[in-house]
């Protein structure tokens, strides 16, 4: 049976899901600390006072601290967009674009290339695939 292969983390195993998740972790903090300690500041310069995220208004007794929803809002902006034009970011997170059909190996069971002529898992030699 030929099919789609399934590509990205969505299809990943466990540790590959792991460690996606550690290193989107990690990005968020790395451009969470980008923002807060350069692009705050740059904001601020022009906008008055020593932080961003401390520019507030309030109405009534209720404060709106809107610098610190701004500062989230161009954090995440920076993540999203650090993911999409990873190189092969686009195929790592949703799959592959390219349309490369898949078979399940005779052996093993394992997702493979429809042209493969021997399974990079088990090392099985594939005979010619069948429709």
């Amino acid at each position: 049976m030929v099919r789609k292969c399934g590509r990205g983390i969505c299809a990943a195993g466990g540790a590959k899901i792991v460690v996606a998740v550690a290193l989107g972790i990690a990005v968020f903090y790395g451009m969470s600390a980008i923002v807060t300690g350069l692009v705050g500041p740059l904001i601020a310069v022009f906008i008055g006072g020593s932080r961003f995220e401390l520019n507030s208004f309030t109405i009534g007794a209720s404060e709106f601290r809107y610098g610190a929803v701004l500062e989230a809002l161009f954090t995440v902006g920076l993540v999203a967009g650090f993911w999409w034009w990873l190189p092969g970011g686009r195929g790592l997170l949703w799959g592959s674009k390219d349309g490369l059909e898949c078979r399940a190996c005779p052996k093993c069971t394992m997702d493979i290339p429809a042209g493969a002529e021997r399974c990079p898992y088990c090392t099985e030699i594939l005979g010619p695939q069948s429709p």
